[in-house]
């Protein structure tokens, strides 16, 4: 695809709107879609790398309650001729046809090469992918499990979100610690440690296989990281909208990393 004169491509990942509460939710929620307003001008597709939500499930005749400007404004979109397109990440793994149907999103489950002003971009969510993570790998195949889902859609919504919510934040929290542990620790300031993440080494792995690829980008790791792989391929991590506020902004020749502080 040649982007249009003037037009740019967005990148944004892991809102997870729906935590710590619904008042705190909501006033990321409004910063986001301030963002959006900026950015629609001049957007041509926007890519949202998973995790919208810290918690999404649909039911035949149900989902979430809440999120009704978010949509709004996303489907607004939409009609202005975006294409938003949505990668699944591990806390919306369960997001099946209402982005399509009702919103006109291009939903995505697995991990694809675009090709932007002939430079291609390796995308994914980043869950699950490289060696190790077995625990959470044995999960998500539960999780993707059709029987598993059927009858996690028995129990009513106002209990089975509840539950849900209930593990994710504390899945959600246990990560931030984490990551705070390991910066603090000076972690990503060692030189050997793009060889040791996972998703990093993943990257190392793919472009060895496809010296084509020029940007290997990513959400799930909340940290905004930007590494040169070579001279011709870098990697990215968005980041997040808790903490960082971040996203990336392709315009046809350079891929920025930028902040939002609107």
């Amino acid at each position: 695809m040649i982007l249009p004169k003037g037009k740019k491509i967005y990148f944004t990942s892991d809102h997870h709107f729906g935590i710590p509460d619904r008042a705190s939710s909501l006033k990321r929620e409004q910063r986001f879609i301030r963002w959006l307003n900026e950015i629609t001008p001049d957007c041509h597709e926007l890519y949202i790398m998973g995790d919208l939500f810290d918690f999404w499930f649909e039911y035949k005749q149900v989902v979430p309650r809440g999120y009704a400007l978010l949509f709004g404004k996303l489907a607004s979109m939409v009609e202005q001729g975006i294409t938003i397109h949505y990668f699944r990440g591990n806390h919306d793994m369960w997001a099946f046809n209402y982005f399509e149907k009702e919103l006109g999103f291009k939903m995505h489950r697995t991990p694809e090469i675009k090709t932007f002003n002939e430079k291609q971009f390796y995308l994914a969510h980043g869950d699950g992918l490289g060696s190790g993570d077995l625990g959470y790998k044995f999960i998500k195949r539960v999780f993707e499990n059709r029987i598993n889902q059927w009858l996690f859609r028995q129990i009513h919504p106002d209990l089975s979100f509840r539950i849900a919510l209930f593990w994710s934040r504390r899945s959600r929290y246990a990560n931030i610690a984490r990551e705070a542990k390991e910066q603090s620790e000076g972690r990503y300031e060692q030189q050997d440690w793009m060889k040791t993440e996972r998703l990093p080494a993943f990257a190392i792995n793919q472009y060895s296989l496809n010296p084509a690829l020029n940007y290997f980008i990513f959400g799930h790791w909340h940290l905004p990281v930007h590494l040169n792989l070579s001279p011709t391929c870098d990697y990215y991590n968005i980041g997040d909208w808790i903490t960082f506020f971040s996203y990336l902004e392709f315009d046809g020749e350079k891929l920025l990393q930028k902040k939002f502080e609107g």
